[in-house]
């Protein structure tokens, strides 16, 4: 039988996850970092995911807060909220952390992490990526990974209106 880790010891405040993040390290271990809102989670967001955590030995999902989603999607967002949508990404086996922020990008929490990739899903340019400079600066990578077409959780919301 498969041994299971909590879920809540998944979801971690900065200052916990920065001492997994400096153990995992001391193991040698290349540690990924993305970002988003994963409000419905959908076909999209898990190919992202398995994507992200090919990357690296571990995997750490930084998702946005409620008042982080209604900012960048409008007040009928989030459908799903914060502690509800951190423990649906905590539970995908891909996922070794996972951290919520309230800041508008998560540039100050991939300072503080200092992973060795991180890792974007859409058409970005690595120049408009939000702590990009810095992980190159640091010699980390950046992966931009295609967005699978025709999944969005926008469009999941239009088709139950409809």
């Amino acid at each position: 039988m498969k041994e299971e880790q909590n879920l809540q010891t998944k979801i971690s405040h900065l200052s916990d996850l920065q001492q997994k993040v400096t153990q995992w390290k001391s193991e040698g271990k290349t540690v990924a970092f993305t970002n988003g809102c994963f409000d419905i989670l959908h076909a999209g967001h898990i190919a992202s995911l398995q994507e992200a955590a090919q990357q690296g030995d571990k995997l750490i999902v930084a998702l946005n807060a409620d008042s982080s989603v209604k900012a960048l999607k409008g007040e009928s967002r989030p459908v799903n909220n914060e502690n509800a949508r951190a423990v649906v990404v905590a539970a995908l086996g891909m996922v070794d952390a996972v951290v919520v922020f309230s800041e508008p990008t998560p540039k100050e929490l991939i300072i503080a992490l200092k992973p060795d990739v991180l890792v974007k899903g859409g058409d970005y340019k690595v120049e408009d990526i939000a702590g990009a400079k810095e992980v190159l600066n640091w010699g980390g990578k950046v992966i931009i990974n295609p967005i699978v077409e025709g999944y969005s959780t926008t469009l999941i919301i239009e088709k139950m209106r409809t």
